[in-house]
């Protein structure tokens, strides 16, 4: 009995100290997208607060791997080994439209939730030139013409798609979708009123005060960063879409080591210097974690196969 017993605690303390040891070697965050662009710069904003968290010297690297609209990267992490030291980028609802439009060899359950950081709302955006002053001027000009009004898109089967369909359905409205190559190239035609209006999120507006007039936030509460904005809600129209971006691992990891990722990440965005650089680069915050996280994603992907299904995208 003592044998067995002093086995036991061995056995336990062998186990604390594995766990202490984490991480023995550098963690890679993959990020899907080219480098400077907003995932990627929230990716290095984590990471350097990161390796703070998880202190003993941890190294915590970004590597790059764009390509296939984010699909590269997002396979990398679903197919990595779940040992704590490769973890990814995760947007949504970006990443599961692919799994829809496409053969992806990944799905939601791929991934083990670690915490979304960043939940940037999508709006309802027109020129500054534009006739339409308001939410309510441009849907009652889609009903009275159906088709004839054009609202310009980054690309189909992402959050700006998804958040027009959206409005479109919950105010009996028809748009004639243009989708471009890029949220950029979007923005350009919607300034130049080669489309009538646009939808993008709210951060790729904050730069052009002069340029674009934002007629509403689709999301449940205004943002700090427009609160002079309206919500859709709150004009009639119950309608929610965003771009989300956060950190998840490879589905199957230990949940000692996925428990303290996620109390790390928590303290990373518990930190005022963090918070500070976030609001610099005009990222707003949504902090979820673990089990929150995972519920967000399952209702992404519900949204995505429901518009893929009665209005598939290719």
């Amino acid at each position: 009995m003592k044998k067995t017993l002093t086995a036991l605690v061995a056995l336990g303390l062998s186990a604390t100290a594995a766990l202490a040891e984490y991480p023995e070697k550098p963690i890679e965050v993959v990020v899907g997208y080219s480098a400077g662009g907003g995932t990627d710069v929230m990716a290095r904003t984590v990471a350097q607060f990161l390796e703070q968290e998880l202190g003993d010297g941890a190294s915590v690297v970004v590597k790059n791997m764009p390509g296939a609209g984010g699909q590269i990267g997002f396979t990398e992490v679903a197919g990595a080994k779940p040992d704590g030291y490769t973890l990814g980028t995760f947007n949504l609802p970006a990443a599961l439209a692919l799994t829809h439009d496409r053969d992806a060899d990944y799905d939601v359950d791929s991934y083990t939730y670690l915490a979304n950081f960043v939940e940037d709302p999508n709006t309802i955006t027109v020129s500054a030139s534009s006739p339409y002053q308001t939410l309510d001027e441009l849907l009652a000009a889609a009903k009275a013409d159906p088709g004839a009004v054009t609202l310009g898109l980054s690309s189909l089967g992402g959050n700006d798609h998804f958040g027009a369909n959206m409005l479109a359905a919950a105010a009996g409205a028809e748009f004639t979708l243009v989708p471009f190559k890029g949220a950029s190239n979007a923005r350009t035609a919607i300034m130049g009123g080669h489309v009538a209006g646009g939808t993008m999120t709210l951060g790729q507006t904050t730069n052009f005060p002069d340029e674009l007039r934002v007629l509403a936030v689709l999301a449940d509460e205004r943002s700090d960063f427009r609160p002079d904005v309206p919500t859709a809600k709150e004009l009639g129209y119950d309608v929610q879409m965003s771009s989300l971006r956060g950190i998840v691992a490879p589905a199957g990891i230990d949940e000692a080591t996925a428990d303290q990722l996620r109390a790390a990440l928590t303290a990373v965005n518990e930190n005022s210097d963090f918070q500070a650089m976030m609001a610099e680069q005009g990222n707003p915050i949504a902090f979820m974690v673990g089990a929150d996280f995972a519920e967000t994603a399952a209702k992404q992907n519900a949204v995505a196969a429901k518009i893929w299904e009665e209005t598939p995208w290719k």
